[in-house]
C-alpha cells in the first residue's frame, strides 16, 4: 500500500501548502501540512534557480506521494531581492494557482528573514535587521521587533557608518543577510551590533503560509505583482 493509499485509508485531514523562495542566493521549495514541514529542497546557485524550481516541485511532490491537485495553496516570497529570482518564483506560483484554482499566498522576503532570526535567537528586547545586497553600498532592508512589528519599513538604503545610530543607542540589533557584510565593515558602534549568519528557515515559511491561509490573506492571482522596492535599470552597451 502506497503512502497516498494509506492517507486515504486513514482519512486524515491533510492541508498541503507548497512554498517557493527564489529571491535570494539560496532557493527553497518545501511542502507543508498546515504548519509542519514535510520536506524541503534547496538550490545554492542563483543562476540555476529556474531549472531547480520546476524540477524541485515535481520531485518533492512525487517523493512524498502528494498529488498536485491535493495542494490547498501556494506560498511565494515576492520580494525584495533578486529581480530575476522574484520573477521566476512569482510566475511559477501564479501559474500553479491559476491552473489549480487555489489561493496564492505572498510573503515579504525581509519579514521571513527577520522571523527566522527572531525564532532562532529568542531575544525579545532586540531588533532584527535583514539586509539583501543591492550592489555597491545599497541594500534592501527593514527593521522589525521580536513581534514582527515594523520599526523601519522595507526600503532601499545606501549604507553609511551612521546608519541605524539612533536605534543602536537604545537597542541591541541583529544584522544578517548577504548585505549585512557591507555594513559590518562600516559600523563603528559595535557594542549593540550583532552580525550573524542567518538564513530563511523552511519552518517559518510553513508557519507564515498556514497563518495566512487560516486568515484568508490571499493575493489576487490575476494582479499580484513583484515587490521590487525599486525598479530594475540596466545599462545598454552602445
Amino acid at each position: 500500500m502506497s503512502l497516498h493509499q494509506i492517507k486515504k485509508y486513514n482519512n486524515k485531514k491533510m492541508d498541503y501548502i507548497l512554498n517557493i523562495h527564489t529571491t535570494t542566493e539560496k532557493a527553497i521549495v518545501n511542502i507543508c501540512n498546515r504548519q509542519n514541514v514535510i520536506n524541503t529542497y534547496y538550490n545554492y546557485d542563483p543562476k540555476e534557480h529556474a531549472g531547480f524550481l520546476h524540477s524541485g516541485i515535481q520531485k518533492i511532490l512525487q517523493e512524498n506521494d502528494i498529488l498536485i491537485n491535493e495542494l490547498k495553496a501556494v506560498g511565494v516570497t515576492s520580494g525584495p531581492g533578486s529581480y530575476t529570482g522574484i520573477r521566476i518564483g512569482l510566475a511559477t506560483a501564479k501559474g500553479l494557482c491559476f491552473s489549480l484554482k487555489i489561493p496564492l499566498i505572498s510573503f515579504n522576503t525581509l519579514e521571513v528573514m527577520a522571523r527566522s532570526a527572531a525564532e532562532n535567537i529568542q531575544q525579545q528586547n532586540a531588533l532584527y535587521c535583514p539586509m539583501i545586497d543591492a550592489r555597491r553600498l545599497e541594500v534592501f532592508t527593514a527593521v522589525f521587533d521580536y513581534a514582527m512589528q515594523e520599526i523601519i519599513p522595507p526600503s532601499a538604503m545606501v549604507l553609511t557608518e551612521e546608519s541605524f545610530t539612533d536605534l543602536l543607542n537604545s537597542n541591541p540589533i541583529y544584522f544578517f543577510g548577504n548585505g549585512s557584510k557591507k555594513f559590518e565593515k562600516l559600523v563603528t558602534k559595535i557594542h549593540q551590533s550583532h552580525f550573524i549568519d542567518e538564513e530563511i528557515n523552511p519552518g517559518v515559511l510553513c508557519k507564515f503560509g498556514w497563518e495566512k491561509y487560516q486568515k484568508k490573506e490571499f493575493a489576487d492571482v490575476a494582479i499580484a505583482e513583484p515587490f521590487y522596492i525599486k525598479e530594475f535599470h540596466s545599462t545598454l552597451k552602445k
